[in-house]
């Protein structure tokens, strides 16, 4: 039995499996990097190891000195979660030299999957269905095209290594491939040190269900399925389980199949075998086709620990003990409905980039299970993947999990950084989602409409004139003042003049415009014609209103100086981040929305165009460069009449 776990990662799935063990009776060692010194999960922990600077590669992906503080803190055991190490069986194998317990499959099994084009052809092998494809080891770009034509666009390129959206691109013909090959090529070797694709049939109307299979090395059961193809850019969104419109048969030919990918390598553990599935029309028991397996844990895993009452986390532990499988497959039923959202620290109204800062309240309600890895007080930092939180609703049916879910992200309260709750409301409350029709195409089809940024209604303006000018606080606001005509205050939120006319300590004439709101307080809440407050906090001189469609409003400060800085000019890098490419040089003529350069910032790659046609008249950074947010990249020549 273990009796101390090192969890080798950091975030929330280091919180969760930090509650996992100790509910087990299990003391936990964690990790951390300079920049997470005092990370919650660090917070957590019985004890605590520093491992290295702030990049991953300086700490949560060296794996001799996690090793080194399992063996320093007497660990017997580590846990890697997901993502950095995880499916590293160079890892693996060596924590095993070391002594100690990989909680997790062996490198075998890992290889085994490691590789799409190798796990392709097992899978045949071992009688399960997989979409035509070309998964060979002739890398030419001659020889890829080829087989692109062959196979029929559009065409899906995806890095052989790896995994989570990265190095996968989307060609829908042979004018877009081999842009497409490229920026997939650059991706995969940034993100896993290699560079090899394969190339598959894209399905029109794809759905991505993915089934949890769990083994100990002998024998293998399934957990039933997740519906993930609410995704952006192949990055999942929304999950849940089980999937829209699955029947019996279906259900129990994609769990078979699943169960035969997990013993056809001795797996161990958790898993995930991910199918693509023709969604077309009603599922079929012949439209689905091996995608990949994930051997690791997924970010997605609760959905299904709410729907089958099962701790993944608690059988991972157990079977890493050398215990059996806990359960057999007869013993496991799927018990309603639940959905997961992922709740990350961006601005969806800006091309999803991640909004760094520092969380000055967060706050969830008790009706969803939030996953986290943060508290107020803690910063999103650009070292690493933005998430805030993971939260799971669930309910008897489909569409109470829905409205629970809806209703858990309105009752979600974050300041301090941009979120995405908005985006997420929006999708939860999309026609289509609701009444079952998913597939990874929604997303893009509807993008505009899900990310619009939400207009302040004249409410909101005056709520936050009157909170931030402080009269929403005082019980007198004429206190201390004798004057012969009605006092008043101008405040400016959100680059609107606001005109602040106070009748007595609970009521005030708000003027937005050539219109006005009248703010009353009632039995201590204040109501803006007759509507009730939002929820709120102010933060320096900005105020977040709560609610689906969070809204974030700042005063202005007279003592500002506006920008003389010509728009439309300059490329700014939109936040720090490695300069990974610049596709232009001084003297090129581009075109309004050409590729000027490709910055990866939060594990992702972001690629900046030019604002307007121009000449590039200065290149200030180079390829390799690290640069801050705010800095211009590259400059364009003045047009005529620019200051």
């Amino acid at each position: 039995m273990i009796s101390k776990l090192l969890i080798a990662n950091r975030g929330e799935i280091a919180c969760r499996i930090i509650d996992s063990a100790r509910a087990r009776g299990i003391a936990t060692v964690a990790v951390y990097s300079d920049a997470d010194a005092q990370a919650r999960h660090v917070r957590l922990a019985d004890q605590a190891v520093h491992i290295g600077g702030a990049a991953p590669s300086d700490s949560y992906l060296r794996g001799d000195r996690i090793i080194d503080a399992a063996r320093a803190t007497a660990a017997e055991a580590i846990h890697p979660g997901y993502g950095f190490l995880s499916e590293n069986p160079d890892f693996v194998e060596a924590v095993e030299q070391a002594g100690l317990i990989f909680v997790g499959p062996s490198a075998q099994a890992i290889r085994a999957m490691g590789l799409k084009d190798r796990a392709k052809a097992l899978m045949v092998k071992a009688g399960v269905p997989v979409v035509p494809g070309y998964h060979g080891a002739d890398q030419d770009d001659a020889r890829l095209r080829a087989e692109a034509d062959k196979i029929g666009y559009p065409v899906l390129i995806k890095a052989v290594a790896g995994g989570g959206g990265k190095g996968m691109r989307l060609a829908d013909g042979p004018q877009e491939f081999d842009e497409a090959l490229a920026s997939a090529r650059a991706e995969a070797q940034a993100a896993f040190g290699n560079s090899d694709v394969l190339i598959e049939k894209f399905i029109t109307a794809p759905r991505h269900i993915e089934v949890q299979i769990f083994g100990d090395g002998t024998d293998a059961l399934h957990l039933f399925e997740r519906d993930c193809s609410l995704q952006r850019r192949h990055q999942k969104v929304i999950e849940e389980a089980p999937a829209p419109g699955m029947t019996p048969e279906v259900r129990a030919a994609m769990g078979a199949a699943a169960v035969k990918a997990a013993k056809a390598i001795g797996y161990s553990g958790a898993g995930t075998v991910e199918f693509i599935v023709d969604g077309s029309g009603p599922l079929r028991s012949d439209g689905f086709w091996f995608m990949e397996m994930n051997t690791r844990l997924q970010v997605e895993h609760p959905v299904t620990e709410a729907i089958t009452g099962v701790d993944l986390v608690d059988w991972q532990l157990r079977v890493a003990s050398g215990a059996p499988l806990p359960a057999t497959q007869e013993e496991l039923s799927i018990h309603g409905h639940a959905f997961e959202a992922r709740l990350y620290a961006e601005d969806a109204a800006n091309g999803f980039l991640p909004a760094i800062g520092t969380l000055s309240h967060l706050a969830f309600p008790p009706s969803v299970r939030a996953d986290t890895g943060v508290a107020a007080g803690d910063s999103i930092t650009p070292h690493y993947d933005p998430m805030i939180a993971k939260l799971i609703a669930q309910g008897p049916n489909r569409a109470a999990a829905l409205k629970a879910l809806r209703d858990g992200l309105a009752a979600t309260e974050v300041a301090g950084t941009t979120t995405n709750i908005g985006f997420l409301s929006a999708l939860a409350a999309d026609p289509d989602f609701a009444q079952g029709g998913v597939d990874t195409g929604l997303i893009a089809r509807k993008l505009e409409t899900l990310t619009a940024a939400p207009d302040p209604r004249l409410q909101d303006m005056a709520q936050a004139a009157l909170m931030l000018s402080g009269l929403g606080d005082r019980q007198d606001p004429h206190s201390g003042f004798t004057l012969h005509t009605p006092l008043r205050w101008r405040v400016e939120v959100g680059g609107q003049a606001v005109t602040l006319t106070p009748r007595g300590p609970d009521e005030v004439i708000c003027t937005v415009g050539e219109i006005t709101v009248t703010a009353q307080r009632l039995g201590g809440v204040w109501r803006f014609d007759g509507q009730a407050a939002r929820p709120c906090r102010i933060h320096g001189r900005a105020i977040t209103l709560f609610g689906a469609a969070p809204l974030t409003l700042k005063m202005a400060d007279p003592l500002d100086r506006a920008s003389t800085q010509a728009a439309g000019d300059a490329v700014l890098s939109p936040m720090p981040g490695l300069l990974r490419d610049v596709a232009v040089a001084v003297g090129d003529t581009v075109a309004e929305g050409d590729r000027l350069a490709v910055l990866e910032a939060m594990k992702m790659e972001h690629v900046l165009r030019a604002p307007r046609d121009g000449t590039v008249a200065q290149i200030a950074h180079g390829a390799g460069d690290q640069v801050q947010a705010g800095v211009v990249l590259i400059a364009l020549d003045a047009q005529d009449g620019d200051a």
